[in-house]
């Protein structure tokens, strides 16, 4: 039994060993090392040459590199599955919370991600500032269209037929003394919106609350959510303003081009 454990733990340990040599293989590769050859990898490992091929003939028949003559060898077909499997399986939320995370952090407030559903907004997402602010505001909570700096902004860069559908010329719903209820009115604001990039709120959906929103886009370069900074209003004064926008613009900048990476 002894020597059946010690050949079991010594194969276990091998099979650990060449699993290890071949992933110190493939992280050769980079920009500047597109190709690599025999006695490189061997060098690298510290090998002989003869022990180095039987690793690059193991990873290429694979498919995870393939030869190219003389040079050496090169990525092959079964890397870029897998980038495209690991890129299929990241999602919003996923690319979405370390940003939202810094920006919390950075700003000191509640950092919100949202997504339009027809006429109406959802929470996807909520970070924590280190002083968490009791806001009506919670993962998976229903928003309204017309009031909120990220329910305007998702509204802002809909098709024009989508905006007729969901406001309408009636009035629409009020929620406090400062949310707009005139279609006209609305209109006017989101193309302001759409002007100036991001979206500012102060007592449009909660009395005492302010909202900085940025939309955020895919590889087609459509705005699919919103990033936004919630806060009570007099923790960000006025002249506080163009600090959060910047802020909140530079992470939705930084969602957009994680998204677009992976989509491309």
């Amino acid at each position: 039994m002894a020597g059946q454990r010690t050949e079991r733990a010594s194969g276990y340990r091998e099979r650990n060993s060449t699993a290890d040599r071949a992933l110190d293989i493939l992280l050769l590769f980079d920009d500047s090392r597109l190709v690599v050859g025999g006695q490189e990898v061997a060098d690298h490992l510290g090998v002989a040459r003869s022990t180095a091929y039987r690793y690059l003939q193991s990873l290429a028949s694979s498919g995870f590199i393939e030869e190219q003559r003389p040079a050496g060898y090169r990525l092959g077909p079964r890397v870029f599955e897998l980038a495209r499997l690991a890129r299929k399986g990241i999602g919003l939320s996923e690319v979405a919370r370390p940003v939202m995370r810094e920006l919390a952090e950075t700003i000191g407030e509640a950092v919100l991600l949202t997504r339009r559903t027809g006429p109406t907004v959802v929470c996807l997402e909520r970070e924590e500032a280190d002083h968490p602010v009791r806001l009506s505001y919670e993962r998976g909570h229903v928003l309204p269209v017309n009031a909120g700096a990220s329910a305007l902004v998702l509204l802002a860069w809909a098709p024009d037929e989508e905006v007729d559908d969901i406001i309408g010329h009636d009035a629409l719903p009020r929620f406090t003394g400062a949310t707009i209820t005139d279609a006209t009115a609305l209109r006017r604001r989101l193309t302001a919106i759409r002007e100036h990039g991001t979206a500012v709120s102060r007592g449009e959906l909660d009395e005492d609350v302010l909202g900085v929103a940025a939309p955020i886009r895919n590889g087609e370069d459509d705005v699919i959510a919103a990033i936004s900074v919630a806060a009570l209003s007099h923790r960000v004064p006025d002249e506080r303003l163009p600090e959060v926008e910047a802020a909140v613009q530079d992470s939705a900048t930084r969602i957009t081009e994680r998204l677009k990476l992976i989509d491309s």
